[in-house]
């Protein structure tokens, strides 16, 4: 049991609406520049399905995302000094709540990811193929009991991070409640973070809040425009610095007066050019600096000397 449950808990560190790996009260103090890395979709199934052309049932494979997850995590692994976190930005596998693979995926994926360094904790973001893109209370709990609280909080030396629910943004018909509620607890987020006078709020959540421009067109890959303005304008007038995405399987983003939107590309499936990688984000005193880095240059090469630099500068 021990180790099933010390297992369980690697994946349910979301608990409370905070994150268990950190104790609260020794994080509200800047202790000096610090990093952490951000991934994206690796969406176990989505490569097959994409090269048959059938995005509903044709995910009965995914050694290849396998591989790649692997990949990252060797990556992670070897990195010195180590990140303080591991966050993955939705869309872990790609079979929607119901499908028949769905099950082996999430398992395969576990499997892959609790290799990873015991001193790194992973924080999980839900994605549309995580809860569906139309969630229902019951897709949200079975997300829940698998990977942790669906929205949260935490804070790291200094700095607020809030992961959100993206999907309740794009559709929450089916759930009006649970969208209100998120809404409530994100304006009593801001308004501690305002009192704690953090060094930066950070956010992280599946669907981009715009791909490169904050007036473009709404399609499947951003937030519709009402919302997004509203969204927005919230996150400008708490001073939030980034939001990190992905969803798009390809790396993009722009600003909104101040907030930077960073759009990762996927560890699995690419729609674009981008290779198969994760982004490097470096946190100083000033600002939030990052980069995307294929699996490949990672591995191989870990972190540019500039970035460790960046790092190194005590404040």
């Amino acid at each position: 049991v021990g180790a099933m449950a010390a297992e369980g808990d690697a994946f349910l560190r979301a608990r409370g609406r905070t994150l268990t790996a950190f104790r609260q009260d020794d994080e509200y103090q800047w202790k000096g520049p610090f990093y952490f890395i951000q991934g994206a979709d690796p969406q176990f199934g989505l490569m097959k399905a994409w090269a048959v052309g059938d995005t509903n049932n044709g995910d009965d494979e995914w050694g290849e995302e396998i591989k790649l997850a692997q990949q990252a995590v060797q990556a992670i692994n070897k990195l010195n000094p180590k990140p303080k976190f591991f966050v993955l930005c939705g869309d872990l596998i790609h079979g929607m709540p119901g499908t028949q693979w769905r099950k082996d995926q999430e398992q395969d994926l576990k499997n892959v990811l609790k290799n990873t360094d015991q001193d790194i904790p992973l924080v999980f973001v839900s994605g549309n193929h995580d809860i569906g893109n139309t969630p229902t209370r019951e897709t949200i709990d079975n997300y829940c009991k698998n990977w942790g609280d669906d929205y949260f909080s935490f804070w790291l030396g200094g700095v607020f991070f809030l992961v959100l629910n993206s999907q309740l943004y794009f559709d929450s018909s089916k759930c009006p409640e649970l969208k209100q509620a998120q809404d409530v607890w994100l304006n009593e987020q801001l308004a501690v973070a305002e009192k704690h006078k953090c060094k930066h709020i950070i956010v992280f959540q599946h669907i981009p809040l715009f791909l490169r421009n904050p007036d473009e067109d709404h399609d499947y890959f951003n937030l519709e425009k009402s919302v997004r303005q509203e969204i927005m304008e919230k996150f400008h007038k708490a001073g939030i610095k980034a939001v990190f995405s992905g969803h798009y399987h390809r790396n993009a983003g722009g600003f909104y007066r101040g907030l930077e939107m960073v759009v990762s590309s996927a560890i699995g499936c690419q729609l674009g050019e981008d290779p198969h990688g994760l982004r490097v984000v470096v946190v100083t005193e000033e600002k939030i600096v990052h980069r995307y880095y294929s699996l490949n240059e990672l591995s191989s090469q870990g972190i540019e000397k500039e970035l460790l630099d960046t790092l190194a500068k005590q404040n």
